[in-house]
């Protein structure tokens, strides 16, 4: 979906937003045909002068900051002012030109185009980049740097970032003629992630600050923690994913019982899934409801934390406690949460989402609602 509320009946419906790419075949020895598509391509609504600078996933950024500004009812005056910042993740970005290739052209571009005055603070730690934006932007404003934050992150569709993938064997190849069957978090038949497009944008706000202008609130982030394993550029530790999440929960002072809804990394990739299963379950039990959204969507990378935190104001706003689409048989090796096969409706009022990235980059957020 390319909104919320799109978003929102796109997972109660367990719509899949995956689809085979045809057009992949042209490069030789390259197997991946599956991937996770935005179906937005009117650019007309960002100027032509910043339309030069930028890539897709500048772009797709760019579009859900205009969404976001106009969602919050922000005037241009507090958008540019300079307690008002910016950070922005992401992790592939347009290989055409350099201001499209940089690391931070997203955090760059979208500064320049809405005149941020502000903090700037890209983030760049793959698969948790755009949830460590979001964990900058909580910190800018907690310990008094910033009044608002505009915090997110994007991705563009490519084939080089799924051939990334599949040079190290972790892309789904075996459902290519049947794209909506794929990725399959904690499933028993899962044979590796699935790239995807797409991106979103926070409007974080000091709460006293928000309230008195009438701001339009989805939920207060109450914790964040953010750590490193130090050990493997590439394999997942159970020991990295316990410990972060412990830390979010003793930054937002409640206990693992509060949490009413996780939403989980799950990339669908054999070790990755059974190691965050098993770190789950160490610190919540088996109780609290689990489900990864890569199953409707798949792998945003860098624009994963943010789409999912969307996902939990969702959760948080509606009670929807949305399905682990694909998953029909969970995998013995993986821990025994609860799984959730199918869409419910829950009374909660605290959600947590959770990314990992290679590197051992780890972040756990908190969001409560208000």
């Amino acid at each position: 979906g390319n909104s919320m509320a799109s978003l929102q009946e796109g997972l109660e419906s367990q719509r899949s937003g995956v689809r085979h790419m045809a057009d992949w075949a042209e490069y030789k020895g390259f197997e991946t045909r599956v991937c996770g598509i935005v179906d937005w391509d009117d650019y007309k609504s960002i100027p032509r002068k910043n339309r030069r600078s930028m890539g897709r996933v500048a772009l797709l950024a760019a579009k859900t900051m205009q969404d976001a500004i106009a969602d919050a009812g922000l005037s241009e005056d507090l958008v540019s002012n300079p307690r008002s910042g910016i950070s922005f993740g992401s992790t592939m970005q347009n290989s055409m030109g350099f201001l499209q290739i940089m690391s931070h052209t997203v955090a760059a571009n979208i500064a320049a185009m809405f005149k941020i005055r502000g903090r700037n603070i890209p983030a760049c730690s793959a698969c948790t980049s755009s949830s460590m934006a979001i964990g900058i932007g909580y910190e800018s404003i907690k310990y008094g740097q910033s009044d608002l934050m505009f915090v997110g992150g994007s991705e563009g569709a490519h084939a080089y970032n799924a051939g990334i993938f599949e040079i190290m064997g972790a892309t789904s190849r075996r459902y290519n003629g049947s794209p909506d069957q794929t990725p399959r978090p904690f499933d028993v038949g899962r044979d590796g992630l699935v790239t995807g497009e797409g991106g979103g944008t926070l409007v974080l706000e000091e709460y006293e600050h928000a309230k008195a202008r009438g701001a339009k609130i989805y939920g207060e982030v109450i914790g964040y923690a953010t750590s490193c394993d130090g050990e493997h550029i590439t394999s997942p530790s159970f020991e990295g994913m316990e410990q972060v999440m412990r830390l979010a929960l003793d930054d937002a002072g409640i206990t693992s019982e509060a949490v009413g809804y996780i939403n989980a990394h799950a990339t669908s990739t054999p070790k990755g899934d059974i190691a965050e299963s098993h770190a789950t379950y160490a610190v919540f039990g088996g109780d609290t409801p689990v489900s990864s959204t890569k199953g409707y969507m798949g792998h945003l990378l860098g624009g994963c934390g943010v789409v999912e935190s969307i996902v939990g104001l969702i959760s948080l706003q509606s009670g929807l406690l949305p399905a682990n689409k694909n998953l029909v048989t969970v995998d013995e090796s993986c821990a025994p949460l609860d799984y959730l096969f199918e869409n419910k409706v829950g009374t909660h009022d605290i959600v947590m989402n959770n990314n990992f990235a290679f590197g051992g980059i780890n972040t756990s957020l908190i969001f409560k609602k208000i």
